[in-house]
């Protein structure tokens, strides 16, 4: 078989229906184009999504949850030990929400090679005093430096910064807090604890997370201005935050660390399952939409082809009379598949990287996200490759069943018809 000579002959077939050739190039490049620029799209809005998401979640949370005893009186009894027991009278047992020996649990922690690093918390409900204003919210007491490296808090610092914190009895309010209760950076805001504890604290900044249940209720202080609030010794932490080099081992790590610590915990896959499924449902949206795009562009090039063959019954009546075998007429028309595929995919490529350019720099801006400015938009490779190689996979089995037909032309049948 003569490659060379076969893939000449398709050019000049090509060359022949040069319009109807350009048509179908076109509609796998918009294709190509189209499904370049929507998963570009998608998937960086994905990344956004997540990168929010996991500035503010660790991958696991160790603390201790109000619930019930276990092991209710009557089912320590033998007579009634292995019954069914319905009796639920039985208070939650107070545990209270600090977790006990909690600096040998970070210093254990911190000694793991599995875990970046982590970061104690306490939190506790307040009430916000300003003037005759009384607002509830929630205090969460940090260490400065541990937060911001694991969740990056300065990103959502709209005035100050958080290393403001340093300076004992200073706060960082949310936004609408700030609106609604007209206190900028600099005023002295009054905290009153849910043990009638009442201290002054110093506003040395607002944070803006973008969302409006966090904006009008949060705050942050350092652990010791936290601590000192509550009125309890500087061994007290109601949270522990970790963050792992291993993401996906977090389910596995959390069950060991909750028989481990005898501590409750979470990872961020279940504390985050919705938005999970969002993704999951996005992502699925956008390939099969570009999936869509292509098979429409296949059926193009199986139509145009279709057409081709019929028009050039007497062409290929010719080359099988002059010794080309049916083999040789099938590849002809592949190659004429393949050449539309390859052309298109690569123009769809080149137009799916300058849509995505134009969109990446289109101004988004909007309260709910404040610290992003542009449409995101990820330039994956991974994009590319599945792009041009489902194009070529679908030009050439949309010109396949088109060649198989011209392979089984009789020239016989052909030429007595002339």
């Amino acid at each position: 078989m003569n490659f060379k000579l076969i893939l000449n002959i398709a050019l000049h077939l090509l060359q022949a229906r040069l319009k109807q050739t350009v048509v179908a190039a076109v509609g796998v490049t918009f294709g190509i184009a189209m499904f370049i620029s929507l998963v570009s799209f998608m998937t960086g809005l994905n990344d956004m999504l997540d990168s929010l998401m996991l500035n503010r979640t660790p991958h696991i949370l160790l603390y201790n949850e109000v619930k019930p005893l276990e092991d209710q009186p009557i089912s320590l009894s033998k007579e009634y030990k292995k019954s069914t027991n319905f009796i639920n009278s039985i208070k939650p047992k107070d545990r209270g929400k600090s977790i006990y020996n909690s600096k040998t649990i970070i210093r254990v922690l911190k000694e793991d090679p599995r875990i970046i690093d982590v970061a104690p918390k306490v939190t506790s409900p307040v009430l916000f005093n300003s003037g005759t204003i009384e607002i509830s919210g929630v205090v969460n007491g940090i260490d400065v430096t541990s937060e911001e490296k694991l969740f990056k808090v300065s990103d959502n610092i709209i005035v100050g910064k958080v290393g403001d914190l340093a300076e004992y009895n200073s706060i960082i309010i949310g936004k609408g807090l700030a609106d609604k209760m007209l206190l900028s950076k600099g005023d002295i805001i009054k905290v009153t604890t849910a043990k009638g504890g009442l201290a002054s604290l110093k506003i040395v900044g607002i944070s803006e997370m973008g969302i409006a249940a966090i904006d009008d209720t949060s705050s942050y202080t350092s652990l010791a201005t936290a601590q000192k609030l509550l009125g309890e010794p500087t061994g007290y932490i109601t949270d522990i935050q970790i963050k792992l080099y291993d993401m996906a081992s977090a389910a596995t790590v959390a069950t060991e660390f909750h028989n481990r610590f005898n501590l409750d915990t979470i990872d961020f896959k279940t504390a985050n399952a919705q938005f999970e499924t969002g993704r999951t449902i996005r992502t699925t949206i956008s390939y099969s939409v570009g999936v869509v795009l292509l098979i429409v562009a296949g059926f193009g090039i199986y139509n145009i082809l279709n057409m081709m063959i019929y028009e050039k019954m007497d062409s290929i009546a010719i080359l099988k009379a002059t010794g080309f075998s049916g083999t040789d007429v099938k590849w002809i028309f592949v190659s004429l598949s393949i050449i539309i595929g390859l052309t298109g995919a690569l123009f769809g490529l080149l137009f799916g990287y300058i849509f995505s350019s134009i969109i990446d720099v289109i101004p988004f801006h909007t309260a709910a996200l404040p610290t992003i400015k542009t449409y995101p938009i990820n330039y994956s490779t991974t994009h590319y490759v599945i792009g041009i190689v489902f194009a070529l996979f679908t030009t050439t089995i949309a010109g396949l069943f088109p060649a198989l037909k011209a392979s089984k032309v009789d020239p016989v049948e052909i030429i007595r018809g002339k």
